[in-house]
């Protein structure tokens, strides 16, 4: 068999690996935590803008800025790995930035939820971009070694800004509205996030070049670098039996994230829950889940993935079904807490089966498919979500999304296959091609 590629490997003096690389990587950790933070500005707000400014009375209808976000994010994020490997990831990363400008004037100025949903297909475009080239570039800067790592420390940086602007637009908010001041937030982030990308980011696509260089040739020729865009899209979605798992947690885990973003406020305000508790457990949920996942993005280095996902995902099924059944601050509090373990546990280790089992020089399309998956599960959400609780009420819809989310788990339990097994005494991972 081939040895893998070694962090420190060098082509062309190219250096592969998180130490080789650590100013580089360190600042798109600061850049994904700007992204994350335009994501927080609307966490608490924009629940309650549509009951409270705009009066939508349909949960359906209320929830339309999340199907709005969550499908164009999806779709963008399919192109976002086309566009870097065709053009590099840094052009890609800028254009994201500047889509992001305008987000937060046109939340603060809409005089109706037609301008509120426009803004989030912008926000869709945005963070499809910017996300998606993090997380491809942090890839390309560390190698293989240390995947599970460098996937944890960029969704870290991105969901702990996420709890972090959650939690001061809901201060803000409670002091002084909901509109303009929350929204002061994203007009610094994104000035902030473009500058940087601008001056400070390099370019990565010469990383993916030397690793592929030096790649072993894979025993799966399903696998191999030559793949058109068609075959990697059907690979990811369904024939490998990793990537299309994966494709279906990470959906059905940001239909969970839709639910949370969408619902729970509604419901928490609902049993007379002020402004400033509302917040405080929209960003409890977030916080948790960024702070646990350089653990668990490390853990699954050492353990492999299989099994941290299926676990991940059933901790999931029981907060959600946990926040249906409770009717206080405490019992949510501890819900919130339980979705974002599980969540840490999921979130940056699917994307390292992704970055497992893709070949480098079709990766970043692989990773765009992946995410058109899992953020489409944002649509997904908010559609059922809203449809279920206009008709049933939304401690069905809920329910409905707790059984989803097990169903997920058992999944994985039986169709993934380990992409990276505990180390062999050399120091590699043992190479177990799908059957």
């Amino acid at each position: 068999m081939s040895t893998p590629v070694r962090t420190g490997a060098t082509s062309g003096g190219i250096r592969l690996g998180l130490r080789a690389n650590l100013a580089q990587f360190s600042l798109l950790v600061a850049v994904n935590a700007l992204v994350g933070g335009m994501l927080g500005q609307e966490r608490t707000v924009l629940p309650l803008l549509a009951d409270h400014t705009f009066h939508l009375s349909a949960y359906t209808a209320a929830l339309t800025y999340i199907v709005a976000f969550g499908a164009t994010k999806a779709v963008t994020n399919f192109f976002a790995g086309t566009l870097s490997d065709r053009y590099g990831r840094k052009p890609v990363l800028v254009a994201g930035w500047v889509i992001a400008l305008p987000v937060p004037l046109l939340l603060i100025w809409a005089p109706s939820w037609g301008w509120v949903v426009f803004a989030n297909v912008l926000l869709g475009v945005n963070q499809g971009l910017t996300w998606s080239t993090t997380v491809i570039m942090k890839i390309d800067l560390v190698g293989p070694a240390r995947r599970g790592l460098a996937m944890g420390f960029n969704e870290a940086a991105g969901y702990l800004a996420v709890a972090a602007t959650a939690m001061a637009t809901g201060a803000i908010a409670a002091h002084w509205g909901l509109r303009p001041q929350p929204f002061f937030l994203g007009i610094a982030y994104a000035a902030l996030g473009l500058g940087l990308s601008v001056l400070a980011v390099r370019e990565t696509r010469d990383h993916a070049r030397a690793e592929a260089a030096l790649h072993p040739a894979p025993a799966n020729p399903d696998h191999h670098g030559e793949l058109t865009t068609a075959r990697i899209a059907r690979a990811t979605s369904l024939t490998d039996r990793a990537l299309s798992s994966a494709s279906w947690a990470g959906m059905v885990n940001n239909l969970n994230d839709a639910l949370a973003w969408g619902i729970f406020p509604l419901l928490y305000a609902a049993h007379g829950l002020s402004i400033e508790r509302i917040g405080l457990l929209a960003a409890l949920y977030p916080a948790v889940w960024g702070l646990g996942q350089v653990l668990t993005g490390w853990w699954s280095d050492r353990i492999g993935r299989k099994h941290l996902i299926t676990a991940g995902m059933l901790l999931q099924a029981v907060a959600v079904a946990l926040v249906a059944i409770g009717t206080t601050f405490p019992v949510w509090a501890l819900a919130q807490v339980l979705l974002g373990a599980g969540t840490a546990m999921v979130y940056p280790t699917l994307l390292a089966v992704v970055g497992d089992v893709a070949h480098p020089a079709w990766r970043a399309r692989a990773v765009g498919v992946y995410r058109l998956w899992r953020d489409g599960g944002f649509a997904v959400g908010a559609l059922l979500a809203g449809a279920l609780a206009d008709a049933y009420g939304l401690t069905t819809a809920i329910w409905t999304v707790a059984v989803l989310t097990a169903a997920a788990g058992l999944v994985v339990a039986v169709r993934m296959y380990e992409t990276h097994p505990p180390r062999q005494a050399d120091g590699g991972p043992r190479c177990e091609p799908p059957a």
